[in-house]
């Protein structure tokens, strides 16, 4: 009998989770439903017993869900890696993100900038404290609240500049990606995958979970703006 595989991701998975979870049931019939809200909203959920199968989120929050009991033991996989982008307006001007002084040039000179509650918001602020500029920018800086991509602020000029995972701008009419963080300042988050402490169909999770990590996944998640997840020694 074909067992329904529920499961909860944070908003940067959730065209790439669409898009394999439907080709996973293509290939085994097993439907799989997984609901994509904000890695906070997602990690409150968990602790406060919710049920589900499959949880993808940010590695580090995943390692504290596993902490806490959130997530069955050991089960916890490698699926994605993302980059943070910077996006503007689609009639803006792209500002230059040649190297670290250019791009700290371009966020001094901004109006406003927009940052999630995620893994990305987490580094553009340490940037900012980094550069000594924390203080200078705290009246231009709006925060997305979880579960609303950054990307949909800047379409409506909310913000000038918009720093969130390069996955989550590609879906977003209005705005133009300029390009990814320069190297040296680039952080790259990477999101996992594993079974939850009360999942219903633990087996079946298990090989999703299995096919998510596999090559099979690779071209969906460049697609969508990610690449996979390098084995972890």
């Amino acid at each position: 009998m074909a067992a329904d595989i529920v499961g909860i991701s944070s908003m940067a998975t959730r065209q790439i989770l669409a898009e394999l979870g439907g080709a996973y049931q293509r290939k085994t019939g097993w439907s799989v439903t997984i609901e994509s809200v904000g890695g906070v909203d997602a990690a409150r959920r968990l602790r406060a017993g919710a049920h589900f199968d499959i949880v993808v989120l940010a590695d580090e929050a995943m390692k504290e869900l596993e902490a806490d009991g959130c997530l069955e033991p050991e089960s916890r996989v490698g699926f994605a890696e993302s980059a943070i982008a910077l996006a503007v307006g689609a009639g803006a001007k792209c500002p230059l993100l040649s190297d670290e002084a250019a791009t700290k040039a371009a966020i001094v000179a901004a109006r406003s900038i927009c940052y999630s509650t995620g893994p990305s918001g987490t580094h553009v602020m340490k940037l900012l404290e980094k550069w000594g500029i924390a203080q200078l920018m705290a009246q231009r800086i709006v925060k997305a609240p979880p579960g609303v991509a950054v990307g949909t602020l800047v379409a409506r000029g909310d913000a000038e500049l918009g720093f969130q995972q390069l996955s989550e701008f590609l879906d977003v009419d209005g705005i133009k990606i300029v390009g990814p963080l320069p190297p040296e300042i680039q952080s790259v988050t990477l999101f996992s995958c594993g079974v939850g402490a009360h999942a219903s169909n633990r087996a079946e999770t298990r090989d999703l979970i299995g096919y998510l990590a596999s090559s099979e996944a690779d071209a969906a998640k460049r697609r969508h703006g990610m690449e996979p997840a390098r084995p972890r020694s």
